[in-house]
């Protein structure tokens, strides 16, 4: 059997069903990183770093040496100021440029080396001629026997450049006459040896020693 027929009125609607709580939206995050960028300016960042830490190595351990400070010559550190006027003159054979017993002693002995120089200092109204010699030997020993000959009289010498003629002048002393002083030292396989005289005949012996010991100094600037 058939109900009747219900027709709803307009109060009469059915109940809707309960709308379920819709999910909020999400909440913007930080915008998405470019990690290239942040690569690059990391490596960037690593690179000053290295490149600071290797200056500031290279300033506190600084491998280049100091340059050398100029040393002022010879002439002008002592008591007198010597002034050179010839030479050096620089040989081998100092059997060909001695005389006397010294001239032997090289023939048996040979050096190594000559420099010869000439100078001249002014003190008192006095001047002085000068002869430096510097003599390379084999060895220490030899150095010192030549010394302990040269300083012997009637031994000879090394010829100094007034006497072979290398340098002339009016009024030169000879450096060899009973006048003139000598003085002589040792330096490992060096040998130097001065001999010194006033011009115009001017005497003074304890003077003229003085000078020659000074100039012992010139043989730094013939060394070499």
């Amino acid at each position: 059997m058939v109900g009747a027929h219900f027709t709803p009125g307009p109060s009469d609607t059915a109940p809707l069903g309960a709308v379920p709580p819709q999910p909020r939206p999400p909440a913007p995050g930080p915008p998405p990183r470019d990690t290239k960028a942040l690569a690059l300016r990391g490596a960037g960042l690593v690179a000053i770093a290295v490149v600071a830490g290797l200056l500031w190595y290279l300033i506190r351990h600084d491998s280049t040496p100091d340059e050398p400070v100029a040393q002022p010559p010879a002439q002008s550190t002592g008591q007198y100021q010597f002034t050179k006027v010839a030479g050096p003159d620089r040989v081998n054979d100092c059997s060909a440029k001695s005389y006397g017993d010294t001239q032997k002693f090289f023939d048996d002995s040979p050096c190594q080396s000559l420099a010869r120089a000439l100078f001249t200092t002014e003190t008192g109204g006095a001047k002085a001629l000068v002869s430096v010699v510097v003599v390379g030997m084999p060895d220490s020993s030899k150095a010192k026997a030549l010394k302990s000959l040269t300083e012997r009289d009637g031994t000879g010498n090394v010829t100094d450049l007034v006497r072979d003629k290398t340098f002339a002048g009016t009024g030169v002393p000879s450096l060899s006459g009973k006048n003139s002083a000598y003085s002589s030292k040792v330096e490992g396989t060096n040998t130097t040896i001065v001999l010194a005289d006033f011009y115009d005949k001017h005497t003074d012996k304890a003077l003229i020693k003085k000078i020659a010991d000074d100039a012992l100094r010139l043989s730094a600037d013939l060394k070499g």
